[in-house]
């Protein structure tokens, strides 16, 4: 016979397990490298998502690298954040208060990243002028969204259980 209680303890470690894993693989995410970009065999140049905005905004694209920033970093880091503390915060009725409010709303964001990161790989290897691999930080940052996909999805299971 399944006990309850042996169930509910599974999905506390379970939820633990996925906020630790996705605030890790966040942060390693935002500060490895995402892709390389090799032309002419010779030269080659790795971008992380944080080097990214920096060197945008040394560039003059000021706009563009808070934007980037918000989107990449922002919300998704405010997301994780929402997300520790409505498990923290333990029961949350349905509908109720900013964090399930607001949850949804940034969890349309989750993988936009890395899918634009996916489409400019795509992009680099197909313009023949150069070569692009994915690394590290993009695989930690999918795995980052993953994670916080899941831990949503159990909050939600959770929330519809007790209506």
């Amino acid at each position: 016979m399944f006990d309850v209680r042996k169930g509910a303890i599974v999905v506390v470690w379970l939820k633990a397990l996925l906020l630790v894993g996705a605030s890790i693989s966040f942060a390693l995410g935002v500060s490895l490298p995402l892709m390389r970009f090799e032309s002419f065999y010779v030269f080659s140049t790795d971008a992380s998502l944080i080097e990214v905005i920096v060197s945008l905004y040394a560039d003059g694209d000021g706009l563009l690298a808070l934007l980037v920033g918000l989107v990449s970093i922002g919300f998704p880091l405010i997301k994780l954040l929402l997300l520790a503390a409505e498990n923290i915060a333990g029961e949350v009725q349905p509908g109720q208060g900013l964090l399930t409010r607001l949850v949804p709303v940034l969890s349309k964001w989750s993988m936009m990243d890395v899918l634009l990161v996916a489409i400019v790989i795509f992009a680099t290897k197909t313009s023949g002028l150069a070569q692009a691999f994915t690394q590290p930080g993009l695989w930690f940052y999918a795995g980052s969204s993953l994670a916080v996909a899941a831990l949503s999805g159990l909050n939600a299971g959770r929330v519809a259980q007790k209506t």
